[in-house]
């Protein structure tokens, strides 16, 4: 098929070159001149775990172009996706203006028939207002539907190319066909291809990670509860997670999510409930519980530290959201790390990948290490924010000899308590009395 998406972010990259890559022509469009030149010479934007070949290959193969002419790319395309931005705004409603604006562009460009479908992630409604303004600025026939994305940053390839569940919110029977067609080869292994509504699609997205999100601020409620009563949530965790009802995934406490999804579209569906006159309040309580683990975590530092963190050299290692990515929207590790500076705490840092996006957030207010030992050199304690692979199992002698004083805050419970107080480091952890 000959597809046009809108948009160069993570969702759109992703979603063009995936698409591209089991036999569709794929045009990939974006108003930023400068984004668009890099990638015509092999250059991406964002970190994903295999995304640089992909991208490479089926440019290289002329299945997968890049252009800033929305016209040429929606005239030669049948199906035209929507991938761009929805930031949050101040409420915590999505920012639409985007969506909207290419709507209509994609009306004003349109000389045939169009399937406009949102990928981007957006608020029930949504897509019937884009049905609404290409209405109005155009008389040729075309048709909208929705088809959420569900990528994991780090696994996003994986998760497009054999995915769980694909989601098509559609009213016409013919589009729903042709995006069936669009997905098969992705579900060969029989993973369900769900079609329904376009608000039960877009409601879809919103609720999963509301769900996923509470799993996880549920967990973390209940190791600050163990370290109140002397349990080990490690110990509880893996007693809930064998019950098939629950399962292990994303029982995992720690400093709290982060991210371009969790957070807001936590918040945007809360702000949806209040917009219908209902009150969500366990969706409420999940974003409130998410940040105070942020919040929890640093007095944990500060108390250790006897209220006098001025002066003090403290190290950080990993900076973005979760491990596999250079995302650092939403971090916990910005919080943290915010506070320590506040606190007047010269802050060292490390991350295999998110040190240059860090330079956008800090500038040199930190100071940014391409080793993780050398940024441990004289610092007074350690902490520890993303679970990096490489962070496993580290030299931890080595590390001790580094250190000015032997202190460890273990943001994601990677390391043995035992182990590490026998070997004289003083560790603090997530749930572990």
């Amino acid at each position: 098929m000959k597809i046009a998406v809108v948009g160069t972010g993570y969702v759109g990259l992703v979603a063009g070159a995936c698409l591209a890559e089991t036999g569709n022509n794929v045009t990939c469009i974006d108003s930023d001149t400068g984004k668009i030149e890099g990638l015509n010479k092999g250059k991406i934007p964002i970190y994903e775990p295999g995304l640089d070949d992909l991208v490479k290959r089926n440019t290289k193969e002329g299945r997968l172009t890049f252009t800033t002419n929305l016209k040429e790319g929606v005239q030669s395309s049948l199906l035209a996706f929507i991938a761009v931005g929805t930031p949050p705004n101040d409420d915590g409603s999505g920012d639409l203006s985007a969506v909207f604006a290419v709507a209509r562009d994609i009306a004003k460009a349109m000389d045939d028939y169009k399937i406009v479908i949102t990928k981007s992630t957006v608020p029930v409604g949504t897509t019937r207002k884009v049905k609404e303004i290409i209405s109005g600025l155009t008389d040729h026939e075309f048709d909208v539907a929705s088809n959420p994305e569900f990528l994991k940053e780090g696994t996003a390839l994986t998760d497009f190319m054999k995915p769980d569940r694909v989601v098509i919110g559609s009213d016409d029977v013919r589009v729903a066909e042709i995006m069936k067609e669009l997905y098969a080869p992705f579900v060969r292994t029989e993973n369900p291809i769900i079609v329904m509504d376009i608000e039960s699609a877009e409601m879809t997205k919103y609720a999963a990670n509301t769900l996923l999100a509470t799993k996880i601020s549920f967990m973390n409620e209940i190791a600050n509860l163990c370290e109140q009563v002397g349990a080990n949530v490690e110990n509880v965790r893996r007693g809930i997670g064998a019950d098939k009802r629950i399962g292990y995934q994303f029982l995992f406490p720690g400093v709290g999510y982060g991210g371009s999804c969790f957070p807001k579209d936590v918040k945007a569906l809360i702000k949806t409930a209040e917009d219908a006159g209902y009150e969500l309040k366990i969706a409420k309580t999940v974003d409130k519980v998410n940040f105070a683990q942020r919040e929890r975590f640093f007095q944990k530092i500060y108390d250790h530290f006897n209220s006098d963190l001025k002066g003090r050299k403290i190290a950080v290692w990993g900076l973005a959201f979760k491990p596999g990515t250079d995302d650092m929207r939403e971090a916990p590790s910005v919080t943290i790390i915010n506070r320590l500076l506040e606190h007047g705490v010269e802050v060292h840092t490390h991350d295999p990948k998110a040190n240059k996006v860090a330079e956008s957030i800090f500038a040199d207010r930190i100071s940014y290490f391409d080793d993780a030992y050398a940024a441990l050199e004289g610092a007074e304690a350690l902490i520890l924010v993303t679970e990096w692979p490489e962070f496993r199992s580290p030299d931890f002698e080595k590390m001790r000899k580094l250190m000015k004083t032997s202190v460890i805050f273990d943001g994601r419970n990677l390391y043995n308590p035992a182990k590490l107080r026998e070997i004289g480091f003083t560790y603090y952890g997530i749930g572990r009395s």
